[in-house]
């Protein structure tokens, strides 16, 4: 049994071209193309060949056939900036970390999705009703990560060597999921993941054409800002014209970055354009532009850390592998700075 949907996932989560993987594999690029199209079975030397070129074992191609994720259905955060090849290859990992959260189903019981549609609803309003309908207040949000997992959310590490890609989310099955880019600081992090939850709030009825991303994007950010940072409740904090000091007090507060911070409170008029510009350049000759210095520390998996350590029940990077044809690196991969790694 040869299964080829599964070689064209395995090559396309690598970034391979056809070309690439015959050089690598040493199989022609026509009996490449047949196996892909279906016109043929590889031999089992072959087989053999595929295994080593692309990093899977042999049984993962004799599994059932896999379905990709497609591109209309995930909200990348920069979809015109990264090329084909880098989208493809995150949405086939994408779909290989759909296959162990399923696995994940059938041996626990995860949280039942709970993430309101509110598609008719401007952001800023849905981000408060959200907060409401979640007794959240107007308190700052402790753990997005574990607020996330605990309304049926599946969340994901992206792999490193993306970095162009921040995250993204989408439904399948009506469950949730979203891909965190974890090189990125614990207040990034918080962001996306607030981002993300606006596009599943506001976009999930949406096709995530590229034609429309610029608009979805800005309702995202716009929905994440006020989620973490609820306009009432800033307003309270007196930070009109307010010192680079008193900004950093309040980023940390709020566990956003420092420049999220003075960007919020220049959106709520409490910072003049000109104290905006001036706040930006200090902050940025300080290192806030690409680091958050005394930030928080990153968030981690709640779901996973107890799936793969829990005291009554759990599953190892290895037998989750072994159930799902992967490599225990591939698992670990998907758990990558959510978990530690010694499962």
């Amino acid at each position: 049994m040869f299964t080829p949907s599964r070689l064209r996932l395995a090559r396309a989560r690598l970034g391979l071209t056809r070309t690439r993987l015959a050089d690598l594999s040493g199989i022609s690029l026509r009996t490449l193309t047949e196996y892909e199209n279906e016109e043929r079975a590889p031999s089992e030397d072959n087989l053999v060949r595929l295994s080593e070129a692309l990093s899977v074992p042999r049984s993962f191609f004799e599994r059932d056939a896999i379905e990709a994720v497609p591109v209309e259905a995930a909200s990348f955060r920069k979809l015109s900036k990264a090329s084909a090849t880098r989208r493809d290859a995150v949405l086939a990992n994408a779909a290989l970390a759909l296959e162990f959260f399923e696995m994940l189903e059938q041996h626990f019981k995860l949280p039942t999705p709970a993430i309101p549609t509110l598609d008719k609803l401007g952001p800023a309003r849905a981000a408060d009703l959200v907060r409401n309908q979640w007794a959240l207040g107007d308190r700052p949000i402790s753990n997005m990560l574990h607020l996330l997992e605990s309304k049926g959310a599946r969340v994901a590490s992206l792999n490193h060597e993306y970095g162009d890609i921040d995250a993204f989310c989408f439904y399948r099955d009506a469950a949730p999921y979203v891909f965190l880019n974890t090189s990125k600081s614990a207040e990034r992090q918080r962001f996306d993941l607030a981002h993300e939850l606006g596009h599943l709030v506001l976009h999930s009825e949406t096709e995530m054409e590229t034609a429309s991303s610029k608009e979805r994007e800005a309702q995202a950010n716009e929905f994440a800002a006020n989620f973490l940072m609820p306009t009432s409740a800033v307003r309270q904090q007196l930070l009109s014209g307010a010192s680079v000091e008193r900004i950093l007090t309040a980023r940390s507060y709020w566990k956003v970055s420092a420049m999220a911070m003075t960007h919020r409170l220049k959106e709520l008029h409490l910072l003049s354009d000109w104290q905006y510009r001036s706040t930006c350049i200090t902050l940025s000759e300080r290192g806030f532009r690409r680091q958050e210095p005394g930030g928080v520390a990153p968030e981690t998996s709640q779901l996973l850390r107890k799936v793969l350590y829990g005291s009554s029940a759990r599953i190892s990077f290895k037998a989750a592998a072994l159930e799902l044809d992967l490599t225990p690196n591939e698992i670990r991969s998907f758990a990558r700075d959510l978990v530690p790694m010694g499962a």
